[in-house]
């Protein structure tokens, strides 16, 4: 069984969202496709590793910046 550091940090779906500006439901579909790793609870509700959503969130956030300058105009200068 895998054992968490005590020192690491959990959060909620709800809490998960709100730093990606979805709703708690997306991020239960992300765990459920592999995108997230969730830890259940004795109770069986979903942790997520708080290293690993600052991660995830870091490439969602490059991802969505290569695709806006991607998709800039090309001016070019004579």
């Amino acid at each position: 069984m895998n054992r968490i550091p005590d020192a690491e940090v959990l959060l909620t779906p709800k809490e998960v969202a709100q730093r990606f500006h979805v709703n708690p439901k997306t991020v239960t579909r992300w765990a459920k496709a592999g995108k997230l790793t969730a830890i259940r609870t004795l109770g069986g509700h979903r942790r997520y590793r708080e290293s690993e959503v600052l991660e995830r969130l870091r490439e969602y956030k490059n991802q969505a910046l290569s695709s806006r300058i991607s998709s800039w105009p090309i001016r070019m200068m004579t």
